[in-house]
């Protein structure tokens, strides 16, 4: 399955790139999502309950960071097993780049499915991927409007409301793990 897409974030790309690496934030932004933990360098475990069709199952995987042009882009390659359920693999670029409004994230996605999730057909996992990311967008969104209000204005100049990071891991890895998380789920499903 291939999927791309992008998404205009209403905040500067350094504060999207930090939201991307935090694995707090991304663990929470991934439906189904109770795992997400540095293994080594550049490498994350995820685990991820999902349900597709007549399938659901918990899988588990690794995300692999590589590429890293921090706070512009990477790529990521994920692996995720669902025992009878099947698995899933691939890989995703994500980017970011300024954009009038704040920045703009852009995204790829190649995978594979197999077991279980193969015979659902093509249509039905296309779709749950599209439901998945679309559900991790909203989400993610959300969690910058918290963590990275609107401006306020004080003595007639605006003022920005930048929440300082408090996670010593680099946030780029997250979005990262985050974005294979989804495309293994989406795929899972």
């Amino acid at each position: 399955m291939d999927m791309q897409g992008q998404r205009v974030l209403h905040v500067t790309q350094a504060q999207a790139w930090d939201a991307l690496n935090d694995p707090e934030i991304l663990k929470a932004c991934i439906t189904g999502c109770d795992t997400f933990e540095l293994t080594q360098a550049h490498e994350y475990k995820v685990g991820v309950a999902i349900k597709i069709g007549p399938v659901s199952a918990k899988f588990t995987g690794k995300v692999t960071l590589s590429d890293i042009q921090a706070p512009d882009s990477y790529t990521l390659n994920f692996e995720a097993q669902g025992g009878v359920a099947g698995f899933g693999k691939g890989q995703s670029h994500v980017s970011l780049r300024p954009h009038a409004e704040g920045c703009e994230l852009l995204y790829s996605v190649h995978s594979t499915v197999g077991g279980k999730l193969a015979q659902l057909g093509q249509r039905l996992i296309d779709g749950a991927a599209k439901s998945l990311a679309e559900d991790f967008f909203k989400r993610f969104e959300a969690s910058l409007q918290a963590q990275y209000p609107p401006s306020t204005v004080i003595d007639g100049s605006p003022q920005e409301n930048p929440k300082p990071s408090s996670f010593a891991v680099p946030r780029w890895l997250w979005l990262a793990v985050l974005l294979g998380g989804v495309a293994a789920w989406s795929f899972v499903r």
